[in-house]
């Protein structure tokens, strides 16, 4: 069988994964379509994966032949990348593809199918298991992998939502830890994935200009704001189920929220990133039910497949507190929502002002702002005042600002879903949530969904409610361009 491409730079063979049994549950998906196969041959055409790989996929609906669903997913692929694939390149990929169809025996043909797949490789191979089903199969298919014979060691893969709620979160763990251990399981949030956010970490510890003012005594409030163009593009059935508050605030954005609160670890391991992150989550102060804010856009109701009397929130807006000694007394708001007036992921931390204004004519009350845009394109600027070029001492706003690519022009970013792909395959557990931190989340989310706030009706491309506007107060809603 044919290797991979040989690119300009191989990855070293000391931080190449094990050889690996890949298995993707729900195979034929649009998650698998759009994520995580683009994410795989990317990773293999940059030399990435293991040098021994297999790819067994499985789903209820099985293809007419293994020929026709490697097709669906190239056109997949080429669709939704928007470019031509390198037909040696993939066919060399391809080559390690089978698929098993699901059926009422049980997965008796995927344990088997699994099993002569790892007889193939080496003797230290590992299987992981990626489970791209819906959130109501993923108890059932767990136990389905636990009857499955296989001594290798394995690890699985499980996308949000986990759980709907305290309860629902403790069954599904239970089920987990039936058939893995703790440190087998890597519940996948993509934010945690992007270069930006892993930024926020070395922004923060790997710079004294930071690590000393990152905290109650410097910093007046902290923004995670993350508003959505698009509205539910066809998927009525999982946000009538979900709603946003389950689906981007009790994951994304809180998670978001612990990378920067978090005390600098000992150390940037896993189990003390881990540990600093879920003391954040016991520090959250019980969510005030004043200080929430939930919106629907209108014509949400008229949506195919939405109940035309729906109070499901399409947009969240909130005041959170961390009670700890770093963070005592900062408000952080939380934004997101869909049908809003622009697409951004941005992170502001607002800073204090100096005691004492010495400069004539001072510009504005207004806090400096240091903001992180959490795209694709990532870039970091602080607006702060600086001289007004001319014949007097004036002050005026000014504008410092970083993009990293351009910093590193040489660097090989990796997108969220190859970044945690390849994390799993190399046993780091350090970008992934843990067992105690979902079940800390849902403990202080539950109390605010048994009881929600009413939905607010807001117009397509507005900012929400107008309740929302004046929840950060005086110096409202920031944008990196406003």
């Amino acid at each position: 069988m044919s290797r991979g491409p040989s690119p300009t730079r191989a990855a070293d063979d000391l931080d190449r994964p094990a050889p690996h049994v890949l298995v993707v549950l729900g195979a034929t998906g649009d998650l698998a379509r759009r994520k995580l196969f683009p994410a795989l041959f990317r990773l293999w055409q940059l030399d990435l994966l293991p040098h021994e790989f297999r790819i067994v996929c499985s789903g209820r609906e099985a293809p007419d032949t293994a020929d026709t669903f490697v097709a669906t997913i190239r056109a997949a692929m080429e669709l939704h990348r928007g470019a031509l694939i390198d037909p040696d390149a993939w066919q060399a990929f391809a080559e390690r593809i089978s698929f098993v169809a699901t059926s009422e025996d049980g997965g008796a043909e995927l344990g088997r199918a699994v099993s002569a797949a790892v007889e193939e490789l080496p003797r230290d191979v590992e299987c992981l298991y990626y489970l791209a089903v819906p959130p109501s199969a993923t108890e059932s298919v767990v136990r389905m992998i636990g009857t499955f014979e296989v001594t290798s060691p394995t690890k699985v893969v499980l996308e949000k939502p986990f759980g709907t709620d305290l309860e629902s979160a403790k069954r599904l763990n239970a089920t987990l830890h039936e058939v893995f251990d703790e440190r087998q399981i890597y519940r996948i949030d993509h934010f945690l994935g992007k270069e930006a956010v892993q930024n926020i970490l070395a922004l923060r510890f790997a710079n004294g200009l930071f690590a000393s003012v990152w905290n109650h005594q410097h910093v007046c409030y902290v923004q995670i704001d993350v508003p959505e163009e698009l509205d539910i593009q066809g998927r009525a059935a999982f946000m009538e189920s979900t709603g946003t508050f389950r689906d981007m605030i009790s994951t994304h954005l809180f998670q978001l929220l612990g990378f920067v609160a978090l005390d600098p670890p000992s150390r940037l391991e896993a189990d003390f990133l881990n540990q600093e992150t879920t003391k954040v989550f016991r520090s959250l102060r019980p969510l005030d039910p004043d200080r929430v804010v939930f919106g629907q856009y209108e014509g949400y109701r008229d949506e195919a497949g939405v109940d035309r009397s729906s109070t499901v929130e399409t947009f969240v807006a909130m005041e959170v507190y961390v009670d700890d000694w770093r963070w005592i007394g900062v408000p952080f708001y939380l934004r997101t929502g869909k049908a809003l007036a622009e697409g951004r992921r941005t992170i502001t931390i607002g800073f204090k002002q100096p005691p004492l204004k010495v400069f004539p004519g001072d510009v504005d009350d207004s806090c400096n702002e240091l903001v992180l845009e959490l795209t694709d394109d990532p870039r970091i600027f602080a607006d702060v005042r600086s001289k007004v070029p001319g014949p007097r001492l004036t002050v005026g706003r000014g504008r410092m600002r970083l993009d990293l690519l351009e910093a590193f022009p040489g660097a090989e970013p990796l997108e969220a879903y190859e970044r945690l792909l390849l994390d799993v395959m190399r046993g780091d557990p350090t970008l992934f949530i843990s067992t105690e931190q979902v079940e800390l989340l849902w403990q202080l989310c539950d109390p605010l969904l048994r009881n929600p706030p009413k939905p607010r009706t807001y117009p397509r491309g507005s900012w929400g409610p107008s309740e929302a506007l004046r929840i950060p107060g005086w110096n409202g809603w920031r944008l990196p361009d406003s």
